[in-house]
């Protein structure tokens, strides 16, 4: 038996307004909202008294989503700074496929989002870039350039 596809990328936040903002102002769109609770919701998770809203979020393409959950209860625990760096072990970024890196960093930018580092060129065929969001969520972006 083999995968059949990657579904989505949880990412827990505390500021689920903020955190759908960014992503739009990226390019993904909202696909859904939920509530959830309940014994199956504990169980599947291994918490007690779970309360979350759930926002989905799809690439434009359809193909690649990202889950957006806040936690009523219990709350949300942070481990280590918001602003950890990249080689800080566990998930550090989620990368997209770009048209205009400079277009989506200034627009990105004029909401709060900071780079990282540089944009930099990456052998004569990408250009590349990190920035930060809200929460610390670091997202990379790629424009193929040759």
């Amino acid at each position: 038996m083999t995968i059949q596809r990657m579904d989505n990328v949880l990412i827990v936040v505390d500021d689920l307004e903020a955190a759908k903002s960014f992503f739009i102002e990226l390019g993904l769109e909202l696909e859904g909202e939920t509530q959830v609770e309940g014994s199956s919701v504990d169980s599947l998770i291994g918490l007690e008294d779970v309360r979350a809203t759930l926002a989905f979020m799809r690439t434009p393409d359809g193909h690649g989503r990202i889950e957006l959950d806040k936690f009523h209860t219990p709350d949300a625990i942070r481990f280590g700074p918001v602003d950890a760096p990249v080689n800080a072990l566990g998930m550090r970024r989620i990368m997209f496929a770009v048209d205009d890196i400079d277009a989506v960093v200034a627009r990105v930018g004029a909401h709060g989002a900071e780079l990282v580092g540089e944009v930099v060129e990456y052998e004569d065929t990408y250009r590349l870039a990190y920035i930060r969001g809200p929460e610390g969520i670091i997202v990379g972006l790629s424009e193929q350039t040759g």
